[in-house]
């Protein structure tokens, strides 16, 4: 089932993390460090990114003594739906079709590759 989100812009450094914790579902801050491979990020910057994560309504946590395990509250695919939808309302009318002709003609798809697309998009299969 779908919802109807209107989610708040992730910077940069929200979405890198954000796309950390789709990965590891369920993660305390220093999986996030590891998982970033900069073994010098402060624990604090990141702990920070994860608590504004949390208000902006992306996370949630549950306590363990000190220890914060969180977990995504939005799945990804939610935030893509919304990042679509909202590209295709300020720079296409709103139109998906504008959006589908506007990928097709700058990124030279063939026929073929467009058809092939097309059926992909029927088949019964997918979820």
């Amino acid at each position: 089932m779908k919802r109807n989100l209107s989610l708040p812009t992730l910077t940069k450094a929200e979405e890198e993390v954000m796309h950390i914790i789709w990965q590891l579902d369920r993660c305390v801050v220093r999986d996030i460090i590891e998982q970033l491979g900069d073994p010098d990020m402060p624990h604090s910057t990141i702990s920070s990114v994860v608590r504004i994560l949390e208000k902006k309504g992306f996370v949630d946590h549950k306590a363990y003594g000190k220890t914060h395990e969180y977990f995504p509250v939005i799945t990804k695919e939610e935030y893509a739906q919304h990042g679509v939808t909202s590209l295709v309302e300020k720079y296409f009318s709103g139109s998906p079709k504008q959006l589908v002709s506007f990928l097709v003609k700058n990124e030279d798809m063939n026929l073929k590759e467009l058809n092939d697309l097309l059926k992909s998009l029927d088949n019964p299969k997918r979820k």
